[in-house]
């Protein structure tokens, strides 16, 4: 192999591998779909090796996929290594910005990570910003806050964006609720009073789209955020949607339990966002690689 692979190409193969969705994919790198499989097409070529198998329904990476993926983020960071280099350590200048998150995942995870962030880099300083999904992409548009965390599904042509963590779901119940009502089958799932934030049903949609739309509850509660969500869950009231990092725990104890796990849920992912002419973009992409190796909790 003459010709190694270009940073751009190892960027898509990584939009890939996070989405397992070539559209969503190539909006996040600002490519059109085809220009997008052409990449990943002549990734493929240059390696010798199929990353990725593919059919009207879903996208499955491929063992050598999976092997790619760490030499690719590693070969990312180090091109980037590369530009800070001549400019010494970036680290060690006084640096300070604000970034918006939701509050659960806010203070769950991102202000734990924060902590331990200013052990390592004392001269940074990251200021908070909570809010809605919709409210933090707002923040951003308008220079409210420098970067967001969000799994919100949106590209702009004038934003970076940096996967982070996959996140991924479950559909639950309480034992309690099962014990009334044996869940096994959508027609049942459908009979239960559903929980969710609110009447968009941001959570139930990564069930209803898994299921091809089968599923129609009848009864709702809508509970405001998915801490509620779980806690109403927890007591028997219903049977939810929420992501597995928020309940790991609850599903090892068996206070929560996984209904339909023949169902594929459909996936997310978190990532860090921001203006692409912004003066720290080194800064979050350094960020980024912080976070990326922080668990989701």
């Amino acid at each position: 192999m003459e010709d190694g692979p270009t940073l751009d190409n190892l960027r898509c193969f990584l939009a890939a591998a996070e989405h397992l969705n070539f559209r969503r994919a190539s909006e996040e790198v600002f490519l059109t779909p085809t220009a997008f499989s052409q990449r990943i097409k002549q990734l493929e070529e240059q390696l010798g090796r199929q990353l990725f198998e593919r059919t009207t329904r879903s996208v499955r990476m491929t063992t050598a996929g999976s092997l790619l993926l760490e030499p690719a983020r590693a070969a990312l960071r180090e091109a980037r290594r590369c530009v800070e280099s001549v400019h010494g350590n970036p680290d060690e200048a006084p640096t300070r910005f604000t970034v918006g998150t939701r509050f659960e995942l806010g203070m769950s995870w991102v202000v734990p990570s924060l902590l331990e962030l200013r052990e390592a880099r004392p001269a940074w300083t990251v200021d908070m910003f909570f809010g809605s999904g919709d409210t933090i992409l707002e923040a951003l548009r308008t220079g409210r806050v420098d970067c967001v965390i969000t799994s919100a599904p949106v590209a702009r042509s004038e934003w970076e964006i940096e996967f982070l963590h996959r996140e991924t779901y479950a559909f639950v119940a309480s034992p309690v609720l099962l014990e009334r009502a044996p869940v096994e089958t959508m027609a049942q799932a459908s009979e239960q009073p559903l929980l969710d934030i609110s009447p968009a049903l941001p959570l139930t949609r990564y069930l209803i789209s898994a299921a091809d739309g089968s599923l129609d509850f009848s009864t709702c509660q809508f509970c405001g955020t998915a801490g509620a969500v779980r806690t109403f869950a927890m007591a028997g009231v219903g049977v939810a949607v929420l992501p597995e990092y928020m309940i790991a725990n609850e599903l090892e104890t068996g206070e929560l339990v996984r209904l339909l796990p023949e169902v594929a849920l459909l996936e997310d992912s978190f990532r860090l966002m921001w203006r692409a002419d912004a003066v720290l973009a080194d800064v979050f992409g350094r960020f980024s690689e912080w976070m990326r190796e922080r668990p989701l909790r």
